[in-house]
């Protein structure tokens, strides 16, 4: 299959190609970060050797970006059989206090970026009537917590907007599946120390997502809600 992963040089991302590229597909990965990015694909393609990687530097909040990346996909691969959209970014704040501009910010990155990329996307997917499109959301998604405001809110409508899709799309029938995972080990989390386990780590939630392509065609998983054993945070 032809897997489409944002924001795949690191965390949840970099897990998820892992987790494919085991699995012999060929991805097609892009990032911000060049280094990181081509350092993620030499790695897979030395462990995986079977599967084919391919990579584009991309900030899909850019809405230019995120149309050259879509055009290069549709050129090599002619359609996508499974989209990710996990590119994401969080910046703490208060709706009251937060700086200007920073709704903005949060809104392009974890809403946007989703958006253009698989409206880009989709009437490939339509036109071969299957498909799995993943979004990435959060427990942020499903509950306000103090200090999450933008980053929150724009959770929020991620969420609507895989509703949405997953209605839009059922004639289609091209699988949508939002994902919210609690606290996971990421460079989110700076220096936090993970050592006695209490928050997740990236390839669980990779796990599930693999897991959720291997149905049945009449079958889909539509919320996957994973959190750390102990709870949130």
């Amino acid at each position: 299959m032809n897997i489409v992963i944002t924001g795949a040089s690191k965390g949840i991302g970099k897990a998820v190609a892992t987790a494919f590229a085991a699995d012999n597909h060929e991805l097609f990965l892009c990032a911000r970060n060049e280094v990181a990015l081509y350092n993620t694909v030499a790695e897979l393609q030395v462990k995986y050797p079977d599967s084919t990687i391919n990579a584009m530097v991309a900030d899909v909040a850019n809405k230019e970006d995120n149309k050259k990346f879509a055009e290069w996909i549709l050129q090599k691969a002619g359609t996508a059989d499974v989209l990710i959209n996990n590119a994401g970014q969080f910046l703490p704040g208060s709706v009251y206090n937060e700086p200007e501009g920073l709704l903005e910010q949060m809104m392009a990155v974890n809403v946007y970026s989703a958006y253009q990329l698989t409206r880009q996307l989709l009437p490939a997917m339509m036109a071969a009537k299957q498909g799995h499109i993943f979004n990435l959301c959060s427990i942020a998604s499903l509950q306000a917590y103090a200090n999450g405001g933008s980053y929150s809110i724009s959770k929020f409508a991620l969420m609507g907007f895989s509703k949405n899709l997953r209605e839009e799309l059922k004639p289609y029938n091209i699988k949508v599946t939002a994902v919210y995972p609690g606290a996971v080990m990421t460079d989110s989390w700076g220096d936090f120390d993970n050592s006695n386990h209490r928050i997740m780590e990236a390839n669980d939630i990779a796990a599930m997502i693999i897991a959720a392509t291997k149905l049945s065609l009449q079958a889909v998983v539509e919320d996957i809600v994973i959190r750390p054993q102990l709870g949130d945070l």
